[in-house]
């Protein structure tokens, strides 16, 4: 006689993925409101509406439920298929008007993470290893542009790594924050800038 499977309910799993998404949507809100640091595991159920218990068991720690909001905003920025759409961009002046633009969308959509993940890296246990985490993908992703303009016509005249330097300057986050939030610029302004510096600096 083969042994039971234990049933699992599809809408109980449904209701605990509901509940981790609200407790992450409520976590990244306080975090980039408030800062990590003051923010506690307490208020994070608060504000999701479920006990403490409950956030523990669903998502973790304070750190752990960080690093998940990490994981999801790097997929949600969508750099994979903005990155696949500028590699098939055969111009320069294409490609460095798509970075810009694709780069500012990413910025904006995430922006409530970002600032949670800046606001926390004084003050978290391992903020080496979260700003890693939030920015690996991020940067390999600007090294495969930079690579893929130097293979056009008319390519930059410095080399391909200090290229790649100067998107991350440019079109890294804390590019996008020095002009958006802390200068107050409009994302409109700020992109059509980062695009005209890529364009006068790197083009000949």
């Amino acid at each position: 006689m083969s042994p039971k499977r234990p049933y699992v309910s599809p809408l109980r799993a449904e209701g605990a993925a509901r509940t981790r998404e609200l407790i992450l949507s409520r976590a990244t809100t306080l975090f980039a409101e408030r800062g990590y640091g003051r923010v506690a595991v307490a208020d994070i159920a608060s504000a999701a509406g479920v006990a403490p218990k409950t956030v523990f068991a669903s998502v973790g720690s304070k750190s752990d439920i960080l690093f998940r909001i990490v994981d999801q905003g790097v997929t949600a920025s969508g750099y994979r298929e903005a990155t696949q759409e500028i590699l098939a961009m055969r111009t320069p002046e294409a490609v460095l008007a798509a970075l810009a633009r694709g780069t500012r969308v990413g910025n904006e959509s995430q922006f409530p993470v970002h600032e949670a993940i800046r606001k926390a890296l004084p003050v978290h246990e391992d903020g080496e290893a979260l700003w890693e985490r939030a920015t690996a993908a991020y940067r390999d992703a600007l090294r495969v542009i930079a690579g893929h303009l130097h293979t056009l016509e008319a390519p930059p005249t410095c080399p391909e790594g200090e290229t790649a330097d100067l998107f991350w300057y440019w079109f890294g986050p804390l590019g996008w924050h020095a002009l958006v939030v802390e200068n107050g610029w409009t994302w409109d302004r700020a992109e059509e800038f980062l695009r005209r510096t890529a364009v006068r600096t790197l083009l000949p």
